[in-house]
């Protein structure tokens, strides 16, 4: 049972271009895969997440309607297989779960798909439980993404950063071949805010077109010596392929940059605690303009080194 309706909430995932949005996190990151042409959502329930699940669910009619396939997973390694299928196909899928444990659940998934790549966009959704609040264990999801090879994105926590990472991680992934997880901790999932809508829009290549025709590229199977082939690309191709997107598409951002000697540089979902803790030294204002230089990280990894030397340069 979901922990809540929301089925009034979800009207907005019917807003067009141009209008404005009003509402949670969770709906307004489940309104940016529809305006992603996203092919097909899988899932599994976990704080601080959950509510997507419940979100996708009320709003099954709405993804049917654009060809969209959602299923609820038994558990986080079924979530995360369901991704396999962007391998072959030109599909952008995506699918959410609790993190550290979900992603532990789903760790052999996720290291078969960042080895073999993929073809279309593949977006993994955690919801970062650690810190304040925090109902397990204390670990993070970068171990993982460093391990396996997956970029992570950690954007600042309001409506537009959020909903934009949602649309950049598709083009990243498929740009770069590798899979994205989009990093969205406890209370960055519960924020409040409004940003311009764009209208949904039906995905060009359809769960339904690769059932219809379906093939299989073999090369991309996790298994010697193909596997060793996917470990040059990972360095050779792929790592420079997400460097240069991050770097022409500025995910990452720069405020006050030249205003002190003295810079921080932070990742996106510490942007807000920041800039709090700067307000209340006098070195910030209510509306979050800082007087001390911040490079903010809304790609937490690949790290991108020509814009950390540019911050860093004078200081």
């Amino acid at each position: 049972m979901a922990e809540r309706s929301f089925k009034q909430e979800v009207k907005q995932l019917a807003l067009g271009d141009g209008q404005e949005f009003k509402g949670e996190a969770i709906l307004a990151v489940t309104k940016a895969l529809l305006q992603s042409g996203v092919s097909y959502v899988s899932g599994y329930q976990g704080a601080p997440i959950s509510h997507l699940i419940d979100v996708l669910n009320d709003a099954n009619d709405m993804l049917k309607e654009l060809g969209v396939r959602f299923e609820s997973s038994a558990n986080e390694a079924a979530a995360a297989a369901a991704l396999s299928v962007s391998v072959t196909y030109p599909l952008r899928g995506a699918c959410t779960f609790k993190a550290p444990v979900g992603t532990n659940v789903a760790s052999d998934a996720l290291a078969n798909l960042s080895s073999g790549g993929v073809k279309g966009g593949a977006l993994i959704i955690v919801g970062e439980d650690y810190g304040e609040g925090s109902s397990i264990m204390q670990e993070r999801s970068h171990a993982f993404a460093m391990k396996s090879q997956v970029w992570l994105l950690d954007p600042r926590p309001n409506l537009p950063s959020m909903v934009a990472a949602v649309k950049h991680g598709f083009a990243l992934s498929e740009a770069s071949h590798t899979p994205v997880m989009l990093m969205l901790r406890i209370r960055a999932c519960h924020v409040h805010g409004r940003f311009v809508a764009e209208a949904n829009r039906t995905a060009d290549f359809l769960a339904a077109d690769a059932l219809a025709a379906p093939r299989r590229d073999t090369a991309r199977i996790a298994l010697p010596p193909a596997t060793y082939l996917h470990e040059q690309e990972k360095v050779k191709e792929r790592w420079p392929a997400a460097v240069r997107y991050i770097e022409e598409h500025r995910l990452n951002e720069f405020f006050a940059e030249d205003a002190d000697e003295i810079g921080i540089v932070v990742q996106g979902g510490n942007y807000n605690t920041l800039v709090r803790a700067l307000e209340r030294l006098g070195l910030a204002d209510v509306y979050g303009r800082s007087k001390i230089p911040l490079y903010v990280m809304n790609v937490a990894y690949p790290l991108v080194p020509a814009e950390v030397t540019r911050f860093c340069a004078g200081k």
